[in-house]
Formats: C-alpha cells, sequence, structure tokens
C-alpha cells in the first residue's frame, strides 16, 4: 500500500475514534493509541510503512518536547514556590520506589521495574492544563499549586531523560564506558555553553528581527527545533534532549508564547501518528499476561498517587479539599512516561511488553482520571469523612494565620490586583476588613503592611463557612474568574441576602448572571474605563493639555500603587 494511502486511512480512523472520545468527554491521546491498536496487526493491519511512521513519530516527540521546553523557565523552581517543590518532589521520590517495589514484585527484573517505576511517576501536564482550563479552575489554590508541581516534574523529566541518554549511549559500549561516560559529559557542558553563550549575547541580537516576520519566526522555530535534536544526536545524545534544550533556551524571550502557539499545529499532526504507532505496537498476544499488572499499575496511579500528594499537602499545611483536588491531577501518567519507555526499548534497556504494560496503564489512567478531576468536587463532598484519617497536621495553614480574627465588616478577595484600593478606603470610612489570598507573595505584603489576612481558596464553602462570610456586612472580590465570583455571591446572598456584595466581570452575559444571583455591583474594568474616558472627551473636547495634564495624575497614581504594593 502507497505510503499517502496508509496515512489518510491512519487518520480517517483516527479522526473517528478521536470524535467518539470528544464525546466521552476524554482526551484525544486515548483515542490515538485506540487507533493505533486498530490501525494495527491485531485488526486492520495498515502499519506497513513503518519506517515513515517512525520517522514521523520522531518529528512529533521532538516538536512535542521542544514546545514543552518553551515553558520551562530556567529558575522555574524558584518561580513555582515551596509548597509545588517540596510536593513534586515528593511524590516523584515516593512513586517511583514504590512504584519499583511493586513492579519487582509482578515479576520484572530491576532494569525494567526501575523504567516502569519512573514512567509511573510523572503527570500529563498538557492533559490536566486542558482540564483545568476547561473547568476554569487555573487561577484556584489548588490549580496553581497543581500547575507549579507539574512544571518540578517537566524539570526532573528532562534531567531523567538526559541521564537515560548518556546511559543509552554506554551501555551500547563494551569496554571503556567511564572514559565514554566522562567524554559525554565533557560534550554536554560544552553545548549547554555554547547554547548559553548563544542565548544571551548572539540570539537577542536578532529577537526583533525574528518577531517582525511570522514566516520568519515560524521557519526559525522549526529550524532550531530540528537542528539542535539533530546536533545533540550527533553529539551521542537523545533527540529528545536535544528538543528540550532547544525549547528552554529559546523560554526566556518574548517570542516564546508566540512560537509555541504556531507550532501546536505541527506538533498535535505529528503526535497523532506517534501516539498510533506507539498503539500499533502493544502486543495483544499476550493481553492475559500485562492485564492484571496494568490494573494494579492504574490503581496505585489512581489511588496511590493522589494519596501521597494529599499527605504530602496536609503536613505542607493546606485542607484535605485542597489536597485533594491536587491530587487527582496527577492520577494518571504522561506523555514522558511513554516517550521514556519508549526511548528504553530503543536502547534495549527494556522489551516489548513493558512498553505494552505502560501504554496499558496510560490508557486506563488517562481516561480514568479525566472522569476524577471533571467530577472532583461532587467526589470530595463523598470522600470527605474518609480523608480525615490521612489528616497529619488537623489545623491547617489555610486558616490558621488570624485565628483570633474579630468578625470583620469587610472580606476582600485578591490583593494584588485592586484589592489595595479596597482596602485603603475601608480604612478611610473606619471599618474593620480582612484580605484574603492564596499568592504568597501578596500574603508577605500584606504580613508587612500589618492587614489582616486569611490563607485560603475562594472555591473552597467549608473555608467560607470557617472565616465567617455569611456574617460580614460587605464582600469585595477582585477575582478575576466567572464561576469563583458566581459561587461567592450565590453563597453570600444566601445566607445574607441584606449584606453588600461586589465582584468583577469582563463579560456582559456573566455580568447580568450574577446579578441575577444577588450581586450588589459588578464592576466591568473595561466597560467603566470606556466610559470614563469618554466621559473625560465630552469634559475636556479635544484640548491636548488636559489629556496631558490627566495623563500625569494617572502616571502619578501608578507610581504610588507601585511603591505601596511592592
Amino acid at each position: 500500500m502507497h505510503i499517502f494511502v496508509e496515512i489518510g486511512l491512519i487518520l480517517a480512523i483516527a479522526t473517528f475514534v478521536s470524535l467518539l472520545m470528544r464525546f466521552l468527554k476524554q482526551p484525544l491521546v486515548v483515542g490515538y493509541i485506540l487507533s493505533g491498536i486498530i490501525v494495527g496487526p491485531y485488526f486492520l493491519n495498515l502499519t506497513e510503512s513503518t519506517e515513515y511512521l517512525e520517522l514521523f513519530s520522531k518529528l512529533g516527540i521532538a516538536i512535542l518536547l521542544f514546545i514543552v521546553g518553551l515553558s520551562l523557565k530556567p529558575d522555574v523552581i524558584r518561580e513555582v514556590g515551596k509548597v509545588s517543590l517540596v510536593t513534586g518532589l515528593g511524590q516523584i521520590i515516593i512513586t517511583s520506589a514504590l512504584g519499583f517495589f511493586i513492579m519487582l514484585a509482578l515479576g520484572f527484573d530491576s532494569t525494567a521495574s526501575l523504567y516502569g517505576a519512573i514512567a509511573l511517576t510523572f503527570s500529563s501536564t498538557i492533559i490536566i492544563l486542558k482540564l483545568l482550563s476547561d473547568k476554569g479552575d487555573l487561577n484556584a489554590l489548588y490549580g496553581k499549586i497543581s500547575v507549579g508541581f507539574l512544571l518540578v516534574q517537566d524539570v526532573v523529566a528532562t534531567i531523567i531523560l538526559l541521564f537515560i541518554s548518556i546511559w543509552g549511549s554506554t551501555s551500547q559500549i563494551a569496554s571503556g564506558t567511564l572514559p565514554f561516560v566522562i567524554f559525554l559529559l565533557y560534550k554536554a557542558v560544552g553545548i549547554f555553553f555554547a547554547l548559553y553563550i548563544f542565548s544571551k549575547y548572539i540570539l537577542p541580537k536578532f529577537s526583533n528581527f525574528l518577531s517582525s516576520s511570522q514566516e520568519s519566526l515560524f521557519l526559525f522555530s522549526i529550524t532550531w527545533g530540528l537542528g539542535m535534536s539533530a546536533v545533540f544526536y550527533v553529539a551521542g545524545f537523545s533527540l529528545e534532549i536535544g528538543a528540550l534544550a532547544a525549547g528552554v533556551v529559546l523560554s526566556t524571550f518574548s517570542f516564546s508564547q508566540e512560537i509555541s502557539s504556531r507550532m501546536k499545529s505541527l506538533r498535535d499532526f505529528f503526535i497523532l501518528l506517534f501516539f498510533v504507532m506507539l498503539g500499533s505496537q502493544i502486543i495483544l498476544s499476550n493481553i492475559g499476561d500485562i492485564l492484571m499488572p496494568a490494573i494494579l499499575l492504574s490503581l496505585f496511579v489512581l489511588i496511590g498517587n493522589p494519596i501521597i500528594v494529599i499527605i504530602l499537602m496536609n503536613l505542607l499545611g493546606y485542607k484535605s479539599r485542597t489536597g485533594f483536588l491536587a491530587g487527582l491531577t496527577v492520577a494518571q501518567i504522561s506523555e514522558f512516561s511513554l516517550i521514556l519507555v519508549a526511548l528504553g526499548f530503543s536502547f534495549g534497556h527494556v522489551g516489548r511488553e513493558v512498553v505494552s504494560l505502560i501504554t496499558l496503564v496510560g490508557i486506563i489512567t488517562i481516561a480514568g482520571s479525566t472522569y476524577l478531576i471533571l467530577y472532583a468536587d461532587s467526589i470530595y463532598s463523598k470522600m470527605k469523612g474518609v480523608l480525615k484519617f490521612i489528616e497529619f497536621k488537623k489545623e491547617p495553614r489555610e486558616t490558621n494565620e488570624n485565628k483570633d480574627l474579630e468578625s470583620p465588616e469587610v472580606i476582600i478577595f485578591g490583593y494584588d490586583r485592586v484589592g489595595y484600593d479596597f482596602v485603603h478606603a475601608i480604612k478611610k470610612i473606619k471599618s474593620k476588613c480582612v484580605v484574603v489570598d492564596f499568592d504568597p507573595k501578596s500574603i508577605q505584603k500584606l504580613q508587612e503592611k500589618n492587614i489582616p489576612y486569611y490563607f485560603g481558596d475562594a472555591d473552597d464553602v467549608d473555608f467560607l463557612k470557617e472565616i465567617g462570610l455569611s456574617s460580614a456586612k460587605a464582600v469585595i472580590s477582585t477575582i478575576p474568574d466567572y464561576k469563583t465570583n458566581l459561587g461567592l455571591v450565590s453563597y453570600y446572598h444566601s445566607h445574607n441576602p441584606g449584606g453588600i456584595i461586589i465582584v468583577i466581570s469582563h463579560d456582559i452575559k456573566h455580568t447580568q448572571e450574577l446579578y441575577r444571583n444577588g450581586a450588589s455591583f459588578v464592576i466591568m474594568p473595561h466597560y467603566l474605563g470606556a466610559k470614563f474616558a469618554s466621559e473625560m472627551l465630552e469634559t475636556h473636547g479635544l484640548k491636548a493639555d488636559a489629556f496631558e495634564k490627566e495623563k500625569k495624575e494617572h502616571l502619578e497614581y501608578l507610581e504610588k500603587r507601585r511603591k505601596l504594593t511592592e
């Protein structure tokens, strides 16, 4: 069969299966792997041109890891905060240790167990970001923590891929391993030093020129990503680590987001073929041998990983709801896991049986965790009583900072956005207020300014009860998220219909819905700004000096605002 016809049929089947997955609210990656099983040797047997599919698969992996690298800032560990770092590293260590012994108990050798254990530790950043975005929870406390420790996982995965690349190269050499490792390390240091010099002193001079043309930027991105993959491959490393390094180098530039968005369509096409190829290589003849191990490992990922995160976050002082919701985001294995075992197979470290096993675990856990995350709130309400048995720290930091705080008249959600202005106004009318925030930087500012605060999540109903939201005379939310504000308005209005609640919205339909649910006033920044500017035009006419005066006053206010909130 001609390769063109073969790929056309594969894409047609993948499209049909993916539409079915979308109807079932499953990630497309599950559909791709299932499509691979269908087109594989056990069903339609359409994968005759395997060398072409393998080439396209490698392109897909390279582009995927290049895009992942674009989101990995070199100082990402410092940025994500203590909880993300501790939880991310802690979960990796505990999961890999337990997973290793489980794999050994299932009869696998130490090398296969090591690969399998590491594969069980990583969760899919791409899938979780998509699910959190669909739920509108990216700005929730647990959402921010989850994204943080997923990024920590990505950094660790990058380091492991580099190690596997060196290990794979040395394992193919019969003698002289130590000198070869030292030589590889010298080459790695040399390449990374060259990349640092290039990104620090050379690339910035061309950044404006590259970003001025979308076509040139796109062409440069492909050339850079695939070119660096080739350089690393020629130097004795894997294509994967080269693609990641290429992305990290560009991650600090202003056009990195533009590159990422323009490369995603290319990534989606080629990565589809990677997962199809992966699915086609699953050995179904021994499905009876790997089914039970796959189920056991999947249960460990679906149940064990969340429990590990819940315990770690509880020990760090977070409430069970925050830990539970964050824990569910690690209840699946990731693309990194599948790439890892595929890389191990290419080096001869593991057999096809291990690749089939981890791929099957991927299908089960990705499908299962999707439903867990989508219905997390209702699951938590039923599991709340059980979770108390794994709460070792009974007094969470989300409420204990102001344990002796008197009942405030005004509760303000969010400080760094425009919360400062409301705090200043409430001080003028001599009312007692408290600020609620979950950003550690905001909390530090509140501590320095001696402003009463609570550390917590506005989406947590139990937390709202504990801080006495219903008894406050006024509630002000500077949180831009519609779902969060709707929950606040509904809860507050149902418990205190005579109180004042002010929230923010950026959409007319959302504003109308907030009013219908009991909001006292909805701030619409864009519309209020436009209204103020139009009134300025009516007042000053076309007098440039009047606008210059308004501009000067605005700049003075902004400078004062910046100094007070730093």
